[in-house]
């Protein structure tokens, strides 16, 4: 029965709005500008935004709310005996898939809000439960084949439905505000710019998720105001970090990119172009027990905890992407590069590295049950991200997970070029000179100002290879290479890079 209630809950994103957050989402719409003749909740749930709006716009003529569930609809319309001018508020049953919302919208002459908070779940966690609360299928990104079956067809409920609101607003002006994933927020903004949507204010408005709804996901309130005034249409918009800030960050597409930071982005906008050398992803091998070693007090081990003796021809050191941004030293860690270059035979192991090639035949069966197709497209014991790049002795690193722009100097190991996980992205050098003359460029402001201005630290991996790569650091000068205390490497890095050499 648990599990029953648990699993509907997920169907419906069943994630009740607090009264309190409710009424200071109202009280900061209405500071915003925002005093509509109507208000319409799609999914009001047990009519959090219903009582609030009631006890906040004092121009709203009719309240509508609407809801699946017919419990929650019994005790809204009991909360509702208990506030002055009630009669205003209208409740219908409804399932927002089903219902034909156009048809509603245009008997509303009057100014109208779109006002609540949409499922925050994906049409893949309602597969997994089989839920059914679901749109039609539909490609509705327009994504191709490959995309489609990669992942990229994975979408929050929330977003459907909130291109679906837009819809209703084509040949009329009003007022959106609706508690969303930021991820899906910012998804809605691009979309508005990209089909050139009437869209003439927007705010995005930090919510925490963890405090209100105890759910670890980066959410906000997204207000759109819509127009029917073609010459009013603007698509930046302003971020403010909670609803009690007066003053956000505006935010807008620039040179076809979404920036995060318009200010900053047109003092430094002069660095765009191409990285003189490409950004490249760490090892990817999908088999950390077995291709992940430990020198220990007991020997090479594996995160199996089998003791293991192996060549030293294809190990290597390796720094995973916590060690890189958190920046410990190496913890003893190797990993087994079984190529040179993507697609390189493998067969010659068994002559050059016996040991290595035994060990990696008694794990056969594990290595040929990686998922990924690439590998049963590839030699026996395959790997990804290689290539003659990976072999430079000097690396600068940044780890793609953590929420801050650290570059980290990588010397060699043992002798050894450094080998990270796939959450690291590089540069590699031949000479130290070369690698320190760049990390100064990069840790330069100029630098600095023109990645924060494109990455949107909410996302799960803000830190991506097709940001790294728009920066071209040769246009630094070497006056400008005086850099902020925080991104200048720590002594105790320096030091580690002398030690690696002595």
């Amino acid at each position: 029965m648990k599990n029953a209630l648990n699993n509907q809950r997920i169907e419906f994103g069943d994630f009740q709005t607090p009264d309190n957050l409710a009424r200071a989402i109202c009280q900061k719409l209405y500071a915003l500008g925002i005093n509509p003749e109507v208000i319409l909740e799609p999914t009001c749930g047990v009519g959090a935004f219903v009582m609030a709006a009631a006890q906040t716009f004092p121009k709203a003529q009719k309240i509508l709310g609407f809801e699946i569930n017919q419990i929650y609809l019994n005790k809204l319309q009991q909360r509702l005996s208990e506030v002055p001018n009630s009669s205003r508020v209208v409740l219908e049953q409804t399932d927002f898939f089903s219902t034909q919302w156009q048809e509603k919208i245009v008997t509303i002459p009057e100014s109208v809000l779109v006002l609540g908070n949409f499922p925050w779940v994906t049409n893949t966690t309602q597969s997994t439960i089989g839920g059914l609360n679901l749109p039609k299928k539909s490609n509705f990104q327009k994504h191709n084949g490959f995309e489609a079956i990669s992942g990229k067809a994975n979408f929050d409920i929330s977003e459907w439905m909130l291109l679906n609101v837009l819809r209703w607003f084509e040949t009329r002006a009003g007022d959106i505000a609706m508690l969303v994933k930021t991820s899906v927020a910012q998804k809605i903004l691009a979309h508005a710019e990209r089909q050139k949507i009437a869209l003439q204010e927007a705010f995005l408005i930090k919510i925490d998720a963890k405090q209100h709804f105890g759910a670890s996901v980066e959410a906000c309130l997204l207000v759109m105001r819509l127009t029917q005034n073609p010459q009013n249409t603007n698509y930046d918009y302003t971020i403010f970090e909670s609803l009690e800030c007066t003053h956000g960050q505006r935010v807008g597409h620039r040179r076809g990119l979404t920036v995060g930071n318009l200010n900053q982005f047109e003092e430094t906008a002069y660095l765009l172009g191409t990285s003189p050398q490409k950004w490249r992803s760490g090892i990817k091998h999908d088999a950390a027990t077995i291709m992940e070693l430990t020198q220990t007090e007991r020997g090479l081990e594996n995160g199996l905890s089998e003791i293991i003796e192996l060549e030293k021809t294809h190990l290597y050191p390796l720094l995973k992407g916590s060690d890189i941004g958190s920046e410990k030293a190496w913890r003893k860690k190797f990993v087994l590069v079984t190529q040179q270059y993507v697609g390189q035979p493998t067969e010659n192991i068994r002559e050059t590295a016996p040991l290595t090639w035994a060990y990696l035949e008694k794990h056969r069966q594990a290595l040929e049950a990686r998922g990924s197709t690439i590998y049963k497209k590839n030699p026996p014991y395959s790997i990804f991200g290689i290539g003659d790049y990976a072999f430079r002795p000097w690396r600068i690193a940044i780890c793609a997970l953590y929420k801050t722009l650290r570059f980290r100097l990588v010397a060699p190991i043992e002798n050894r070029s450094v080998m990270f996980d796939d959450t690291v992205y590089y540069l590699s050098f031949e000479t130290q000179a070369e690698a320190v003359e760049v990390l100064e460029k990069l840790n330069s402001k100029p630098a600095i100002g023109l990645l924060t201005s494109l990455i949107f630290w909410n996302e799960k991996r803000p830190i991506k290879t097709g940001i790294l790569n728009l920066l071209d650091w040769t246009r630094i000068e070497v006056a400008e290479s005086v850099t902020e205390t925080q991104h200048i490497p720590p002594k105790n890095l320096v030091n580690s890079v002398q030690n690696a050499l002595d």
